[in-house]
């Protein structure tokens, strides 16, 4: 739907741009000034309008994604298993996803019952400033809130007066960090071992 809406607005703004330069360009030049720099000044503000935000956005983007993003085990399935002997042979998962989402003012936590002993659990905090999203997963004990492994990734330039549907300046929106999709992937596949046997 926004696609639909987004190419005619950005060919008109493009129409638009072109006619502001060149009317620049023709009263630069009726009146004496310097059209090369009254046409190239026109080009950069038309150019800024939408594209301020741009070079901020994914420098900030790229800072948190080397400084703060990616995949850490905490405890490895067997040394879990060697501290609890006997427990995750009767662990059963739990069916239908069930799970709690919680709203603060700056985000969400969805908490997911895998079982009677693990929880999986989301966080997304934001956004902050040049439109960046903070994400965390953790898999929790939930016996004694031991966190055994953490995934944090960041994604910018969501749409947030509707979510789910692209953003108008789609240029600024990238959903992970470079390795935040393998990162991910691996969260999901060290989740699996705590599961538990499927009934």
């Amino acid at each position: 739907m926004t696609g639909i809406v987004g190419i005619p607005a950005v060919l008109l703004y493009l129409l638009l741009a072109i006619v502001v330069v060149y009317l620049a360009i023709r009263y630069a030049r009726k009146s004496g000034r310097s059209a090369k720099r009254w046409g190239w000044g026109a080009v950069l503000v038309m150019y800024l309008i939408p594209f301020w935000d741009w070079l901020p956005t994914v420098a900030t983007h790229h800072y948190y994604c080397s400084k703060d993003a990616g995949f850490w085990v905490y405890k490895t399935v067997d040394q879990w298993k060697a501290e609890n002997p006997g427990v995750m042979e009767m662990l059963v998962a739990n069916k239908g996803a069930p799970s709690k989402t919680t709203y603060s003012g700056n985000g969400y936590t969805t908490t997911f019952f895998l079982n009677s002993r693990f929880n999986w659990v989301v966080e997304k905090t934001g956004p902050f400033p040049v439109h960046r999203y903070a994400w965390q997963q953790k898999l929790v004990d939930s016996k004694n809130g031991e966190v055994l492994a953490r995934y944090v990734d960041f994604s910018t330039g969501e749409n947030q007066k509707f979510p789910g549907e692209p953003p108008i300046k789609f240029w600024l929106q990238s959903k992970h960090c470079s390795s935040g999709e393998r990162y991910q992937g691996l969260m999901g596949q060290f989740n699996a071992n705590f599961r538990g046997v499927q009934k």
